[in-house]
């Protein structure tokens, strides 16, 4: 009697929205390894739970879906998690130590969420979403837009990103200041920004734009007192975490007029739902979490999966996170 012999790992693609993961690394190559790609996204921890039952490798895309305690112990056949990039908030560290799971990181692209960051910016400065779209309506020339140089560029945050965003706004032509809680005044200058403190990076900025990661020290950090020091006509820049910035005081302030816009790539729910309150706000650009999306990145995010899941299979795992 014949007999279908099993693979001897199933391995999870997550979160695959453009379809485009098995375009950017050969996941074909791998022997005895069953692969199956997820495109949709998992509204709650039961159906990541159903999903991923008989799953031993699961590859998940940044943030997109969550692994915390509650979901990695219903997940006893899980053993290998790879997320893209070097860290990821929405997995429980220790929970999966616990359960004797190895997770695992890849490299990332250094350029494309500051490039996505700056061509927000721009698309806000010069109003090119209305423009376009007037243009197409048969409009020409409907506004006027805002120039950069002579402005004040505000980083909040003057990490790996935001030393990046501080050379596009010096290269434009803008006064360059820096602020995070332990940003020394040396590592400002190097950066070419100036260090100021906090409440003077949103009262002089006429441009802020956040470059910090979402901890229990940054959440809510952005609150409606800073939001107002920015004032009704400074522009908010948020390629970051949406949990960093009050999301009820920002959209108050875009509907009551003191505060002057923002740009915005992330959102306190992903995908952003029809309906949510920011797609009606006013002065807005909007992306929907494109600051990683791009063809580079994805070949290393994708490449290093791959070689992850390689070297797991061999043994000898690589880029291994902890808490």
């Amino acid at each position: 009697m014949a007999t279908t012999e099993q693979p001897a790992h199933r391995l999870a693609i997550l979160d695959d929205y453009q379809d485009v993961a098995l375009d950017f690394a050969p996941w074909d190559t791998l022997e005895d390894v069953e692969v199956v790609v997820f495109h949709d996204p998992m509204p709650d921890a039961a159906e990541v739970v159903r999903a991923l039952a008989g799953f031993d490798i699961v590859v998940a895309m940044r943030e997109r879906t969550a692994f915390g305690a509650d979901v990695l112990h219903q997940l006893p056949r899980l053993r290998l998690l790879v997320t893209t990039g070097m860290a990821n908030a929405s997995i429980d560290l220790d929970a999966a130590a616990a359960a004797g799971i190895t997770v695992c990181g890849t490299p990332g692209s250094p350029t494309a969420t500051p490039e996505l960051a700056w061509a927000l910016l721009m698309a806000w400065m010069r109003d090119i979403p209305a423009q376009q779209a007037s243009l197409r309506a048969g409009t020409w020339q409907s506004g006027v837009g805002t120039e950069l140089a002579g402005k004040t560029l505000g980083v909040l945050g003057l990490g790996r990103i935001g030393t990046r965003i501080a050379g596009y706004g010096a290269a434009f032509g803008m006064d360059v200041i820096a602020w995070s809680q332990n940003l020394e005044r040396d590592r400002a200058e190097a950066a070419g920004a100036r260090l100021v403190g906090r409440e003077e990076l949103f009262a002089s900025a006429d441009v802020l734009s956040v470059h910090l990661r979402l901890s229990d020290r940054t959440r809510g950090l952005v609150d409606e007192a800073e939001l107002r020091l920015l004032g009704p006509d400074g522009l908010l820049v948020n390629t970051s975490r949406a949990g960093i910035v009050d999301q009820e005081a920002m959209l108050r302030g875009l509907h009551e007029g003191w505060l002057g816009g923002a740009a915005l790539d992330v959102f306190d729910i992903e995908p952003l739902p029809l309906g949510h309150r920011l797609l009606q706000a006013p002065r807005t650009v909007l992306t929907p979490h494109l600051g990683y999306v791009s063809d580079a990145s994805y070949r290393q995010f994708h490449g290093g999966a791959l070689q992850d899941v390689e070297a797991w299979l061999a043994d000898a795992p690589v880029r291994v996170l902890t808490s």
